[in-house]
Order: C-alpha cells, then structure tokens, then sequence
C-alpha cells in the first residue's frame, strides 16, 4: 500500500512539473470575461445560451456543498463509531493502537469540515 501511495505521489509532482501551464494570477473579472469569451465562441449554435446563469451555478454549488458535506459527515461518525466500538471491546494492548489513530482522525475531521467552511466562505465572498 505504501509503495502505491509513494508511486502516486512521484507520478502526481512528475505531470505538475512536465504539464505545460500558462498559470498566471487572475481576477475574477478577467477569470468571467475569460468564461464570457469563451461561450460567444460556441454561441453560433441554435439553442446554446451564451450566458452564465448565476441562479443555476449557485443551485449547483449549494447542492454539491450539501450532499458532501452529508457524506462528510456520515462518513466522520461512522468511522467515530467504529473507533468508539472497537475501543470498548479492545484488550489493553488494542486500546492504545486505537488511541494513536484518534489524532489522525481528529486531523481528517478538521481538514474536511474546514474545507467546507472555505468553500461556503470563498462563495458568499464572491457573491
């Protein structure tokens, strides 16, 4: 399993250094006038809205955020209360195997949760 993550780590920094990019730093204006440009090219088409919906890409966004933050969040008890269980009925030597997996849990739930407050953040900011 470790030489499988390693692998992918190599192959993931090997295409981001190889990959060529034209990243530049970018406002969102110049990221909407991109997006603007780009749909008046496909515009020619009959029935294609050269428009961006903003009521649509915000149902989208706060459904999204929804479903994975649900899954989020049943994924963190579920695994919650399998440590709990396993703690319970574990032998002196298991229970302190299970006590050092609980900061690496406590880690993901901060990590994932504060992912979902950046993204709620990042939106009302932009709107």
């Amino acid at each position: 399993m470790r030489k499988i993550i390693i692998f992918i780590c190599i192959l993931s920094l090997f295409l981001v250094i190889i990959y060529p990019t034209n990243a530049q730093a970018q406002s969102i204006d110049d990221i909407v006038t991109g997006a603007d440009e780009f749909l008046e090219k496909g515009g020619g088409q009959a029935g294609v809205s050269t428009t961006i919906d903003d009521q649509i890409l915000g149902d989208t966004s706060d459904f999204l955020y929804n479903v994975l933050l649900g899954l989020g969040m049943i994924i963190a008890v579920v695994v919650g209360m399998i440590l709990g269980i396993k703690y319970m009925m574990a032998t002196s030597e298991d229970k302190a195997e299970i006590k050092q997996t609980l900061p690496a849990y406590i880690v993901a739930c901060v990590v994932v949760f504060g992912a979902f407050a950046i993204w709620r953040l990042v939106v009302y900011i932009i709107q």
